[in-house]
Formats: structure tokens, sequence, C-alpha cells
């Protein structure tokens, strides 16, 4: 099973509301996940990033792997 650390798009159309989720590769953008890590909200100046730093370092120790977006919040945040 190869794990992901992902965005799951949420929010109306034209206004976009990301939140942090722990997914299983094989399943859908928006199906379903294993654990809500955090949210992100693009729409607001600056950007609100809200991620749980202990879940996140706990999910990368166990081999789950975050998109290059997810990596560049987590980077931006101080938690990798």
């Amino acid at each position: 099973m190869a794990v992901k650390i992902r965005l799951r798009r949420m929010g109306a159309k034209k206004a976009p509301f990301y939140r942090v989720v722990v997914a299983d590769s094989r399943f859908p953008r928006d199906g379903r996940f294993i654990e809500e890590i955090g949210t992100y909200d693009p729409t607001k100046n600056p950007a609100a990033v809200n991620i749980d730093g202990d879940k996140a370092k706990k999910w990368i120790a166990n081999g789950a792997q975050p998109t290059d977006t997810v990596k560049s919040l987590l980077k931006n945040n101080g938690i990798i």
C-alpha cells in the first residue's frame, strides 16, 4: 500500500479550500482517506496553513510520501 500525504479539494467552484490528508495513492483525490492532518486555504492573503506537525512527522517516518505541493507547505511551516 503506497501512502501519500496530499491535498483533498473542498469548497465551492472558484473558491478552493483544501484539507491535508493521508491517503492510499490508489484512491481518488477526493475519495477515501486514512487521516486528516491539516488544512490549507489559498484564498486568504497570506494563505492560511494549519498542519499538525506531530502527525505529519509520524506519517513521514512510517513511509508516507508527501506530494510536491504538500512538501513545500511542510517546508514553509518548518515541519520538515
